[in-house]
């Protein structure tokens, strides 16, 4: 059976596990929600590394996963290159902002990312961008958002607070007619209706959960996995989670 271990540093990941219910059959997938080291968007580098390396032996020796997402932007930048070595015969798959997508869809060349502030410092994504828009007309407005995962954990999503924040990140896009933003967050997604009123036009939100799922259904082909059959949640935290935003994402799950 394929058996999917999935973690990010709290419940924003969910929405990554939501595309792959909608996607992957016959399977069960372990998701841990690392709600006691959240967000990692503001932890060193070396921190973000080894949680992910923790979790990912965690879901190994104790659910003996055949295939890894990591859920998290900035555990991608710090810990999948490092994973991959470690174990070749994983399936690892990491969460990148959807800059070529959005590249790809905007007509006004006027691209917002949206990200941790450890995202956008990464190496890794500044490499991303500098590839991807070589040679393109286009502009992108990059944002980091320190203290919004925690609004989304606590599930003050729909707060003033929460508003404010994203009134003052998102002003400078609408100025510039952005015509599409990356979630360079999977927590992100949770106050995409927010981001489309304060836009108040015709914005494309770009996520990258359903380009995960259907990148494991590929990849899960060589196991073999025939995708057939029943599919199994199981959550578990470090830390307490607000379950009334776990109920929001998702519908049949175990917490363990």
């Amino acid at each position: 059976m394929l058996k999917i271990g999935v973690f990010d540093s709290g419940l924003g990941g969910l929405t990554v596990v939501k595309a792959l219910s909608e996607v992957i059959k016959g399977a069960d997938i372990f998701y841990v929600a690392d709600t006691k080291n959240a967000p990692y968007g503001e932890k060193t580098p070396e921190q973000i590394l080894q949680y992910s390396l923790d979790i990912t032996e965690h879901l190994i020796t104790t659910h003996h996963i055949n295939a890894l997402i990591l859920a998290c932007n900035t555990a991608t930048s710090f810990a999948i290159e490092k994973l991959r070595e470690l174990y070749p015969s994983l399936i690892i798959i990491g969460t990148e902002p959807g800059v070529k997508p959005a590249i790809e869809q905007t007509k006004t060349g006027k691209i917002g990312v949206l990200a941790t502030p450890a995202t956008l410092k990464s190496e890794k994504y500044q490499e991303l961008v500098k590839q991807l828009s070589l040679g393109k007309n286009v502009a992108l407005y990059e944002q980091a958002c320190p203290g919004l995962v925690e609004q989304i954990e606590r599930g003050a999503i729909a707060s003033d607070t929460t508003k404010n924040l994203l009134h003052q990140w998102l002003s400078p896009m609408k100025d510039n007619n952005v015509d599409t933003i990356v979630l360079g967050c999977t927590h992100y997604p949770l106050v995409g209706n927010t981001i489309e009123n304060i836009m108040n036009t015709d914005v494309t939100l770009i996520e990258t959960g359903s380009a995960i799922a259907n990148h494991l259904l590929r990849l899960s082909k060589k196991l073999p996995h025939k995708n057939e059959g029943n599919l199994t949640i199981f959550i578990h935290s470090t830390d307490s989670i607000n379950i009334d935003i776990v109920n929001s994402i998702i519908e049949n799950y175990t917490l363990i």
